[in-house]
């Protein structure tokens, strides 16, 4: 069951039906009044982005008549950036929120990328002297990867492969570097200071009040232990957040016809399943432990009927369009077959291309 974030003596535990209800409202999946990617990464506090074409998808989701040009045109122009914060992986955050949500978050993953950093060879000097290197690079430019590791060679610092990416996790961290625009295909990187020069800095009670507002008024109903793994706070400063802020997580849920028109498709690593420590009432226990683990059986993305978790699907693209291959865990109702064809003619929207269901 899920419980209130702040009462744990409450005697009026939600059912699991009301609490997708409520988490669909939240997360606005049910309906929208945002228009913008921006408008989205804002109300969900930072949004999980390895995957940047699913994160991009998950993004518009939750928009009016976002496309997939949309949000690089945003990402592109620096109203959305993508950065190591909160777990040890990328996150779509706004350029106003990057510094406070840096300090406040990335000590206990910079703790974290330490361990990793130290058995790769790294040691503080060398990270040190690397970062040096990259901001000297980064000034008035945007490179990729490739480019900064030749900027570091001739320095005389050979950084490739794993060693490379856990130093740039490591100034990321720091808020020194984040995302610039994609070049193509290719992901650069750019200084902090440039991308976002007017980025809020908090005091850390404030920082804390203002992640828990916009966790719970965007994922809610959770509890405590769902925050604490969604932030990468400890279960203590995420109670020290909910008693900040004071979280009105139990809001009033829409009645159940919500919950069975909730039908998506949705990608890998969205908020309305990865952001949730106990997942059990979206997903079968069967399957809450190993989301995310793919088998031959499944596809890496997510088919939602009635809010819950039945299938999986992947994308395959050529030059006649898109074709959607799904697989459903069970026998489905027929009006959930005629869901999967409008989601599809959504995806399709998304990426303006003629777009098919294959089952």
């Amino acid at each position: 069951m899920i419980e209130h974030a702040s009462s744990r003596s409450s005697t009026h535990l939600p059912t699991h039906q009301s609490v997708l209800a409520a988490r669909l409202r939240n997360q606005k999946l049910a309906k929208t009044d945002l228009d913008t990617p921006e408008d989205v990464v804002s109300w969900l506090g930072a949004v999980q982005a390895q995957d940047y074409t699913g994160a991009a998808w998950g993004l518009a989701l939750r928009a009016k008549n976002v496309t997939d040009a949309d949000v690089d045109k945003a990402f592109a122009a620096g109203r959305i950036l993508r950065t190591h914060v909160m777990r040890p992986t990328w996150h779509f955050v706004l350029p106003a929120d990057i510094r406070w949500m840096q300090a406040l978050t990335g000590p206990r993953v910079q703790s974290m990328n330490r361990v990793y950093c130290r058995t790769l060879g790294l040691d503080d000097r060398l990270i040190t002297r690397a970062r040096n290197v990259i901001e000297r690079a980064l000034e008035g430019s945007h490179l990729t990867r490739g480019e900064i590791s030749e900027a570091l060679s001739r320095a005389r610092i050979n950084l490739k492969g794993q060693p490379l990416a856990h130093v740039l996790a490591t100034v990321e961290l720091d808020a020194v570097v984040c995302s610039g625009p994609r070049r193509g295909k290719q992901f650069t990187y750019a200084l902090v200071a440039e991308r976002a020069p007017r980025a809020k800095i908090l005091p850390r009670d404030e920082a804390l009040a203002e992640l828990t507002r916009r966790y719970f008024q965007s994922h809610g109903p959770a509890t405590v232990r769902d925050f604490s793994w969604w932030s990468g706070l400890t279960m203590k400063d995420a109670r020290d957040g909910i008693a900040l802020a004071r979280p009105d997580v139990l809001a009033e849920p829409p009645g159940p016809d919500s919950v069975r028109r909730a039908n998506h498709l949705l990608p890998n690593y969205d908020e309305y399943l990865i952001a949730y420590r106990d997942r059990g009432a979206v997903v079968d226990s069967s399957r809450a432990r190993n989301l995310g683990i793919f088998t031959s059986l499944e596809y890496p993305h997510h088919v939602i009927f009635d809010g819950r978790l039945a299938g999986s699907w992947r994308r395959t693209i050529t030059s006649k369009g898109a074709t959607l291959d799904v697989k459903l865990y069970g026998k489905a109702e027929k009006r959930h077959v005629q869901t999967l064809a409008a989601e599809a003619k959504r995806y399709g929207r998304f990426l303006q291309l003629d777009c098919r269901i294959q089952l």
